[in-house]
């Protein structure tokens, strides 16, 4: 089986600062949708593991969140794509929570749930925090250069053998072919 892991904040979806609180304001990175559709044909399960503090602050509900990725399901499909699971951590950053990345905990769970070791599994994030969670299970990080990951890569500090790409769908056009 191929997996790949995807952040979805700043690598599917345009990122805020001020979060993603409706499904009105998930808005695809141009290209993002088509990649995934291109990662299913090449045989490949797209996950996505994403943090979502914004239910632990009480910016939203779970409600919401749900609606939110109900919209990103439904044009992931429109583009012919897939999106076989979403994991995510629902806690703000002083939960102390084994699943908020950089914590390991929903690549566990992934690992768990397909049944597979993530030793080598292409991890794709914008931020240091999804590129170390990755490394600490054996994944390979991805860094792409929307979002938040321009900063990420001046920042420096990048786990070992990171792979950075413009965007998600050039990853997709390298894993792809």
């Amino acid at each position: 089986m191929k997996l790949i892991i995807l952040d979805r904040d700043g690598v599917i979806n345009q990122d805020s600062d001020l979060f993603i609180k409706s499904p009105e304001e998930w808005l695809p990175v141009p290209g993002s949708l088509d990649a995934i559709a291109n990662l299913n044909r090449a045989g490949y399960r797209v996950v996505v593991a994403t943090n979502q503090s914004g239910v632990g602050r009480g910016l939203f509900d779970m409600a919401m969140l749900n609606a939110i990725h109900a919209r990103m399901h439904k044009l992931v499909g429109a583009a012919g794509g897939r999106i076989d699971a979403v994991f995510y951590c629902p806690h703000a950053s002083g939960d102390n929570c084994a699943c908020r990345k950089p914590q390991a905990g929903m690549f566990l769970e992934i690992a768990e749930r397909y049944a597979t070791s993530l030793h080598g599994v292409p991890a794709v994030g914008d931020s240091l925090r999804d590129l170390q969670a990755a490394a600490a299970v054996g994944a390979h990080p991805v860094l792409v250069k929307t979002g938040k990951g321009l900063r990420t890569l001046t920042s420096g500090g990048l786990p070992a053998n990171t792979t950075v790409y413009a965007d998600l769908a050039a990853v997709a056009g390298a894993l792809a072919g």
